[in-house]
């Protein structure tokens, strides 16, 4: 059991180190309170390749796997950009570049993957559903076969990159619920072009994250080509848990990156700050809530890239979704943690927007409920890890 990064890896780890120090949290504060898309920090990464880190070479990409993004992921996040170092990576270079790469035909890969690798082509992924929530079987977006064609009719809430995105992994169903034999059976998955005038979007006030809009979108008899269809008919359901887990992989990464940038500016700051004759970094009641969670996170963390590694060897998609969860819900109540304490360190300060850890909490908070609730999570664990019985319908 090796633990050591590759050479590789540890190129990717200082090439991200480079470019976030480009890119420190006074940048991602203005974009976040003007509402601003990251258009240079987009543009450094892309002339990185980092859009193409999971892409094969033969499609302009570089090769690598998944624990390759999860590490430029984590030092973007860790050194300064904090949830924008993943964001964009996430809904183009995993809902588009990861999916299509696993599962995408020829055509596909041929169309979008040379696009996304050199990040001329955005992409976002629309899945959830208002009235589906977490229960992603429960969708009613539908596609339906017309001639040589299909029609996609249905709603869809929060899916970030859409005012954008040029390319779009649609999640619908071509079988209705009520007809499917399982509740598993009757989901594809289709890949749209935009913009397109069947497809309205409207972004959604949010509380944080705001150099990226999310956005309700609607689907008003959407004609799609028969070759938008990433195969087989029915069984999109098991292709998608390839763009869950490495999601939840994501956005572990992105609680672990988060709150190593919160720790650090706390641990820097208790060094300087004295309220009576000592920097109050030497006060226990300080150091061990920090001291805590930043051990759990590395815990966590290990345990994230043994799901990345699980992924990259293609494990079944239980065996990666089993640490994967595992790793989510460990690192978000550490990251929670973490970030609480390095506001405590602040005191006052830590309230102030010119400290940045109040919008490092912001983010961190998103990540209870994205991509799966952390009580969805412990339901995973329970029965598929656990073997206790199904606790929902």
């Amino acid at each position: 059991m090796n633990f050591e990064l590759t050479e590789e890896q540890k190129m990717i780890a200082n090439a991200a180190k480079e470019i976030a120090q480009d890119f420190p949290p006074e940048y991602w504060r203005e974009k976040d309170e003007k509402g601003e898309f990251a258009e240079e920090f987009f543009k450094a990464i892309a002339k990185a390749g980092f859009f193409g880190i999971v892409i094969p070479e033969e499609y302009g990409g570089s090769g690598y796997g998944l624990t390759e993004l999860l590490i430029a992921m984590e030092e973007l996040a860790a050194n300064g950009c904090g949830m924008g170092g993943i964001w964009y990576l996430m809904i183009t270079e995993v809902f588009g570049g990861l999916s299509i790469v696993r599962h995408g035909t020829e055509f596909h890969k041929e169309k979008y993957l040379p696009k996304i690798a050199s990040g001329e082509m955005e992409f976002c992924m629309a899945l959830t559903e208002p009235d589906a929530g977490t229960n992603t079987l429960a969708i009613r977006t539908s596609a339906v076969k017309d001639g040589d064609e299909w029609v996609i009719n249905g709603n869809k809430v929060w899916i970030s990159g859409a005012d954008r995105a040029k390319g779009m992994l649609i999640v619908a169903r071509t079988t209705p619920l009520e007809k499917a034999p399982k509740r598993t059976f009757g989901i594809s998955l289709f890949l749209a072009d935009l913009p397109n005038k069947a497809v309205k979007i409207n972004p959604i006030p949010k509380h944080a994250i705001n150099y990226s809009k999310s956005c309700e979108v609607s689907f008003n008899n959407l004609r799609l080509p028969e070759n938008s269809l990433i195969p087989p008919k029915d069984e999109g359901w098991y292709l998608l848990l390839d763009t869950l887990n490495p999601e939840r992989m994501g956005f572990t990464t992105a609680a672990v990156g988060i709150s190593r940038l919160a720790i650090s500016k706390a641990v820097e700051y208790s060094k300087k700050r004295k309220v009576f004759a000592d920097p109050i970094g030497s006060y226990q009641g300080l150091q061990f809530p920090i001291a805590e969670a930043y051990s759990t996170l590395e815990c966590a963390k290990l345990m994230n890239f043994k799901a990345a590694w699980l992924f990259d060897n293609k494990a079944s998609y239980r065996e990666v979704g089993k640490y994967a969860n595992m790793a989510k819900l460990v690192a978000v109540e550490a990251g929670i943690k973490a970030v609480y304490w390095a506001m405590q360190v602040f005191g006052g300060y830590g309230y102030a927007k010119e400290y940045d850890v109040e919008r490092w909490w912001r983010e961190i908070n998103l990540i209870r409920l994205a991509p799966v609730t952390q009580q969805m999570a412990l339901n995973y664990v329970a029965e598929h890890v656990l073997g206790m019985p199904k606790s929902y319908r």
